[in-house]
């Protein structure tokens, strides 16, 4: 592992949304909605209510919306996070790519050491000590082969502690052609991993990771990445996390018990760990979203963009 873990009534619907004022506030108008192919109905005005943290980068660094801290934050280290400063490096191994965004900017990560950006976790996430659920949103645009360096490289992990210990992950494979694209979702250690079992030789489905083999990643074009999770913290096996690109579903990781014991003021949401190339639109949400509503953001990345 990297030194961060170990190591697209239809056309009602669509003229519907044009509509609308790319605002947050937009979000609370009830009477549009999205659907899927099936023709189910997504409310806007439920997305917008289990909204805790929106970041679109098109109006400088800071979350649009935020629950929590707005504030996009830059540390030496995963180890050192809680010691931040506000912004981007001024060295620029991130920068804010002008007019690169889906609309509008972008982050643009340039080399694979750099500090840590993060936000800070606490009420930007929905965190709940007895019944968890919820969905991040994102959106990356690379060419894993060309652009990303050896190692492991994750585009996105919230955690308080380590990659092994709490967190969830997404993750491109140290190597291949083409690079495996993952999500992980590690309970606290002692649960998933008691007898402290080497991770290398464990057997891949005691691992809590979901793999796309074939990911589809381009340099010239934007991929929607979206991973959900419900029944997190019952203490029963029962906890199931879902992995989606461009809105569709590439898996789940199989029912388990799934306890995330977090101190929530020393969870981080930490982004472009080793990464290289462009990163936008970031979305918290404090439930398990539909595959529906999965999809409608996929199809529309205005459709949480702030103002």
């Amino acid at each position: 592992m990297n030194t961060f873990h170990a190591t697209d009534r239809r056309t009602t619907t669509l003229r519907c949304m044009r509509g609308l004022t790319l605002s947050l506030a937009a979000l609370s108008l009830a009477g549009c909605a999205s659907s899927d192919s099936a023709g189910s109905k997504v409310s806007q005005a439920s997305l917008r209510s289990a909204l805790t943290l929106h970041a679109s980068f098109d109006h400088g660094l800071n979350a649009d919306f935020a629950k929590g801290d707005p504030t996009l934050r830059r540390s030496t280290s995963m180890a050192k996070r809680t010691e931040w400063v506000a912004g981007l490096p001024v060295s620029g191994e991130v920068v804010l790519a002008k007019g690169e965004g889906i609309t509008g900017d972008a982050l643009r990560f340039v080399r694979k050491e750099s500090p840590v950006l993060h936000f800070a976790a606490q009420d930007n996430v929905a965190w709940n000590p007895t019944n968890w659920s919820g969905t991040v949103s994102f959106w990356l645009r690379l060419d894993p082969e060309e652009d990303l360096e050896p190692g492991y490289t994750d585009p996105i992990q919230l955690t308080p502690r380590a990659w092994d210990d709490a967190a969830f992950f997404t993750e491109f494979a140290k190597d291949g052609d083409p690079r495996h694209f993952r999500l992980g979702a590690y309970a606290d250690f002692k649960v998933w991993n008691p007898s402290k079992r080497n991770w290398d030789t464990m057997p891949w489905e005691e691992k809590p990771l979901v793999s796309v083999k074939a990911p589809p990643f381009g340099r010239d074009r934007w991929t929607h990445v979206a991973f959900s999770w419900e029944n997190f913290n019952t203490r029963k096996t029962n906890g199931v996390a879902y992995l989606y690109l461009n809105g569709q579903p590439q898996g789940e990781i199989s029912p388990r018990e799934q306890t995330f014991t977090w101190d929530t003021s020393k969870a981080a949401v930490m982004l472009g760990l080793s990464y290289i190339g462009l990163w936008d639109e970031l979305s918290i949400f404090s439930r398990r979203l539909t595959d529906a509503e999965v999809q409608a953001l996929s199809r529309s990345p205005s459709l949480l963009r702030a103002k």
